[in-house]
């Protein structure tokens, strides 16, 4: 069995749940991409937006065995973390988190699919926030889409409507950031970044942006 369909296995307890990890796990290439980047780190990792833990499950069945703690929002979400994930795996942790005011941590981090719903001032601070706690050597995995006027970007307009209409996420209009605007905190000479498209096989305008601190 792959770490994908293992990762799905935690949440057989919802046919609707289940449905949502299986293919979440083997179709967004993000998730092969950040176990990949994290396998050979022992660095705590925060997880900002940490939904149902399956990225924390996916991590754990790819060889990652670094403490993971993951913030959520939604409440219900976070049980469901709690319930199916954190007690399976060793060194996991969920709690009701906000990214606009985070945890005191110094480690890893990763955001993936989070950024556009924060207004751009708020998004400004999150990612400072993010700067000030990554520890020398460790590196931030942002996913997010870029407001670059292309047809992928318009596609993922489309797709954040119908995902709230369903219900999945809660809130208001979604502001998607320029590139300029997510790398504007990490230039100075302390940092490297990269940036990698990460669609797969969707229409959508998704990058994966890799912060370095550099070793002092």
């Amino acid at each position: 069995m792959t770490p994908a369909m293992r990762a799905a296995q935690r949440f057989r307890h919802s046919r609707v749940l289940y449905g949502y990890a299986k293919g979440k796990t083997q179709w967004d290439p993000a998730y092969a991409a950040v176990a990949d980047l994290l396998r050979a780190s022992d660095r705590p990792l925060l997880d900002i937006g940490c939904g149902v833990g399956l990225l924390a499950a996916f991590l754990r069945e790819s060889g990652c065995r670094q403490p993971i703690i993951g913030i959520e929002p939604d409440a219900g979400k976070s049980q469901i973390a709690v319930e199916r994930v954190a007690g399976v795996y060793p060194l996991l942790e969920f709690h009701v988190g906000d990214a606009r005011a985070l945890p005191e941590f110094t480690g890893d981090i990763v955001m993936l699919d989070v950024l556009h719903y924060m207004d751009p001032d708020v998004q400004r601070s999150v990612l400072e926030q993010l700067a000030s706690r990554i520890c020398p050597g460790g590196r931030a995995l942002i996913r997010t889409a870029f407001r670059d006027g292309s047809w992928r970007y318009y596609a993922t307009m489309l797709e954040e409507a119908f995902v709230r209409v369903s219900g999945w996420i809660r809130g208001g209009r979604c502001h998607f950031p320029t590139r300029e605007e997510v790398l504007a905190p990490f230039s100075g000479h302390q940092w490297k970044t990269t940036v990698t498209p990460m669609w797969g096989r969707t229409p959508f305008n998704s990058h994966l942006v890799e912060v370095q601190r550099l070793p002092a």
